[in-house]
């Protein structure tokens, strides 16, 4: 910020240098106009009100720090707090520069046209810029403003449809515990007290078993699901009742064996080297081959399975196939009709995708593809709708003050008719304050014109050898921008003399411009001479 200010002054003051050469000042004005360009361009962040007076004050005696007030209209104008602040700060700077600018020309005979034209330059030069700089900075705030508001309802949104679907989750989990906990309770009870009836043969016994350690097994799911539903986390499991197996990769070989021993043909292979999946992709693989199970369990009974587990470069291939069933079916076969959808939608979720269909041979073909690596759980929840990342705590600026805001808007609602009003107001403003400019330009081009011009009868009328006080009493100053640059054109002056330079009046050539010019010393009208000069 240093060494933008400083390249910023910088500039302001080589602009002002032209300024001071055009206006011909001194070696030592120019110095001044640098260092108060300089100075007032690093002081205006800390020192807005003061720095903004002191500018328009000194703009007066320093034509080469003219510029620089345009820069701290623009500072004053964002940075000054309160309009009633504002409006005292550029009131005092406009009574500094134009009261200043008075007391240096007060030898002038137009003192209304000075501070006319002085107020208008302030105007122009430091007010306009003052008020594009509030409106820009009050709109930034604005803007600011609303997107923290929209952030705020955007979570506010998120933490009310997130309980929502907590409330919804715990209903179904409530209606799922007392439903099928029960039935499932009940299976087991009766299973366990059927398996150690004497009445039952070995093989009886053993499929009365496998029923039971599949209820509990159901038991053990179905209070995962409901704890996950509940709380948003699995249900603690007692060690007594803890699976030998987890419910992943590692889990397909129980399942495997359990279709086994209910006397079903199952083969389970594995090629490649085995890799670590993550959490989700893991219970994925062990749903893609429970799901294939029960279907060729419920659509193929008493046909072949083979379970293939390949572990390729990058993913990995679940794989479940049956051949025809090898007789009738049992009947009416009860289904959802989710279960493939489900494992579309949970192989989805985590990168992969599963096909399914039939064989050439009559059978059903299940597959899974699964990456070794998966986004976190709750990843896409740091990002809001717009699907831009919000790190906790990042980019967090100071609470906004929402009932100014509210004020800000309530002003900016109010009725369309107030809004034309000021419009057509700054309009015809505007409007005025050009006629207003244009007849002090005319009124001054015509001041400048009678300064620097005379008739070459008011030049023949001159006398060499009349006193200086008595030519200069007919003759116009040539204090004009007109005669400007014309003193070091022409043929040389007498060796000591100070000239007086003015322009003809009559039409001159469209190239060049009749000069006359008047030399005096010791008191007295030494030299004139009449000569061309190209413009």
């Amino acid at each position: 910020m240093l060494v933008g200010d400083l390249a910023l002054g910088g500039l302001l003051a080589l602009l002002g240098l032209g300024v001071e050469e055009l206006d011909r000042g001194s070696g030592g004005r120019m110095l001044a106009g640098v260092v108060v360009v300089v100075a007032l361009t690093l002081l205006r962040r800390r020192l807005p009100v003061a720095t903004l007076v002191a500018g328009a004050g000194l703009a007066a005696f320093l034509p080469g720090a003219f510029l620089v007030t345009i820069l701290l209209g623009w500072s004053a104008g964002r940075r000054i707090v309160g309009v009633g602040r504002a409006l005292a700060a550029f009131t005092a700077a406009c009574v500094a520069e134009v009261g200043l600018s008075l007391v240096k020309e007060w030898s002038r005979d137009q003192p209304v046209l000075l501070v006319v034209l002085a107020t208008l330059m302030f105007l122009a030069t430091t007010v306009v810029p003052g008020l594009a700089s509030r409106y820009w900075s009050q709109r930034r705030t604005l803007l600011r403003a609303l997107q923290e508001r929209n952030g705020q309802l955007l979570r506010e949104r998120a933490m009310v449809a997130g309980q929502a679907r907590l409330r919804e989750r715990q209903r179904i989990a409530q209606d799922m515990h007392d439903s099928l906990g029960h039935q499932l309770a009940l299976i087991s009870v009766h299973t366990g007290a059927l398996e150690v009836d004497p009445a039952l043969t070995d093989a009886q016994r053993e499929a009365v078993g496998v029923l039971r350690q599949a209820s509990v097994s159901a038991m053990h799911e179905l209070r995962e699901v409901v704890g996950i539903l509940r709380d948003g986390v699995e249900a603690p499991v007692p060690a007594e009742e803890a699976q030998p197996a987890a419910r992943g990769v590692a889990g397909i070989a129980g399942i495997v064996e359990a279709a086994r021993g209910a006397g079903t043909h199952v083969r389970l292979t594995r090629a490649g080297q085995p890799r670590a999946l993550g959490a989700a992709c893991d219970h994925a693989a062990y749903r893609i081959v429970q799901e294939a199970l029960t279907n060729a369990y419920k659509h193929a009974p008493g046909a072949p399975i083979t379970v293939e587990l390949r572990y390729e470069d990058d993913s990995l291939v679940v794989e479940i196939a049956n051949g025809p069933a090898a007789g009738p079916g049992a009947g009416e076969v009860v289904s959802g009709g989710q279960g493939l959808t489900g494992l579309r939608e949970r192989a989805r979720l985590v990168g992969g995708m599963v096909h399914a269909g039939p064989t050439q041979g009559g059978g059903f073909r299940v597959a899974g593809v699964l990456p070794y690596g998966a986004e976190p759980a709750g990843a896409q929840d740091a990002a809001d709708d717009f699907g831009q990342a919000r790190a906790p705590g990042a980019g967090e600026e100071p609470p906004m003050d929402w009932a100014a805001v509210d004020r800000e808007l309530a002003a900016r609602g109010r009725s369309r008719f107030g809004g034309l009003g000021w419009g057509c107001g700054v309009v015809v403003a505007a409007v005025v304050l050009l006629g207003i400019v244009a007849v002090a330009g005319v009124a001054l081009l015509m001041g400048s014109v009678n300064k620097a011009m005379i008739s070459p009868e008011q030049y023949d009328e001159v006398r060499v050898g009349a006193s200086e006080d008595e030519v200069r009493r007919l003759l116009p100053d040539g204090d004009s921008l007109l005669t400007s640059g014309l003193d070091g054109k022409g043929p040389q002056r007498p060796e000591g003399a100070r000239c007086l330079t003015l322009l003809s009046a009559e039409e001159s050539r469209l190239s060049t411009d009749t000069v006359f010019r008047f030399c005096f010393k010791d008191g007295k009208l030494v030299d004139k001479q009449v000569y061309e000069v190209e413009r």
